[in-house]
């Protein structure tokens, strides 16, 4: 029964390669990539050469290590090369833009950023506050806790609908 079995082995290295190929589709990241390429290279290369079952399984696992620790990485870097990281959390509200909705009293006010929440305010710079009245655009500079740092918004820097 068992030489039956090694007779069709090629079968479970397609099925295998197969499996690993949508896998790959669902994370995006290589790696099973690579497996899928060692299980077709070593062991259904060697199986359609009549190598014994041993022999395939150490082929694939060994092109599938070394494809995991060569071309995978030079895959990332070249697919991830010039692409800023995608800034999230309180790193993605610098820089964003919002508008004043409550007055500052004692250096604090409320701003409702572009993304539609609203933050307790404080101005960057204190001399500042003239510039922040109710309805004028600002900037956040930073994040201090639940405090967003803002400073008004340059005039060139407006867009042309009066925003």
């Amino acid at each position: 029964m068992l030489p039956d079995l090694i007779q069709y082995l090629w079968i479970a290295w397609l099925v295998l390669a197969l499996v690993c190929v949508i896998v790959e589709l669902l994370t995006l990241e290589f790696t099973f990539l690579m497996l899928a390429v060692g299980a077709l290279l070593g062991g259904l290369g060697l199986s359609l050469l009549h190598a014994p079952w041993w022999l395939q399984v150490v082929a694939a696992a060994v092109i599938s290590t070394l494809l995991l620790f060569t071309i995978r990485p030079l895959l990332l870097r070249l697919i991830r090369r010039g692409r800023e990281p995608v800034r999230t959390n309180v790193d993605a509200l610098r820089g964003m833009g919002a508008r004043v909705v409550g007055p500052f009293v004692d250096g604090a006010g409320a701003v409702r950023l572009d993304n539609g929440e609203t933050w307790t305010a404080a101005p960057a710079v204190r001399e500042a506050v003239r510039g922040l009245s109710v309805g004028a655009r600002v900037v956040v500079v930073e994040v201090a806790g639940a405090t967003v740092r803002v400073a008004p918004l340059d005039p060139e820097e407006r867009s042309p609908e009066g925003d």
